[in-house]
């Protein structure tokens, strides 16, 4: 154990944004998720949902912004297909944790898949809101 450590955090999640690099990625995937089919590194966080996990992890990743959308969402796939109301819990965690000089991002569906095939890791979850896979580009620390 150590201290400072959020609990929701395994060692392998710990380990795996520590190894990351400036502008390599992660995708936080819901439930419904092909993590590993697309993943080459899988990290499982079952029980735990993406909100829950992107406060923790935004404690520690630095988002990239020398891009336009350091942060991606999976566009809905339907016209008619309602907004997913935890987007807004998203920009809430990112605003407070973040600020607001960050964008998001929407990527249609299978543009979302090929990118999650080349991130540095997926971290499969039981998310069970739909459209809620998110993608983080890592920044640097500028201090």
């Amino acid at each position: 154990m150590l201290k400072g450590i959020p609990k929701i955090f395994s060692p392998d999640l710990m380990k795996t944004l520590m190894e990351m690099g400036h502008g390599e990625e992660i995708v936080l995937a819901d439930g419904n998720f092909s993590a590993a089919t697309l993943g080459k590194r899988v990290i499982r966080c079952d029980g735990h949902g993406i909100p829950e996990l992107l406060d923790a992890i935004l404690d520690f990743l630095p988002l990239d912004d020398y891009v336009d959308y350091p942060i991606l969402l999976m566009k809905v796939a339907r016209e008619n297909d309602e907004k997913p109301s935890i987007w807004d819990e998203y920009r809430k965690i990112i605003e407070k944790k973040v600020g607001h000089n960050f964008q998001i991002g929407l990527i249609e569906r299978f543009d979302f898949y090929e990118r999650a095939s080349k991130a540095f890791a997926i971290v499969a979850t039981s998310e069970k809101a739909l459209y809620a896979n998110i993608i983080l580009k890592k920044g640097v620390i500028k201090e």
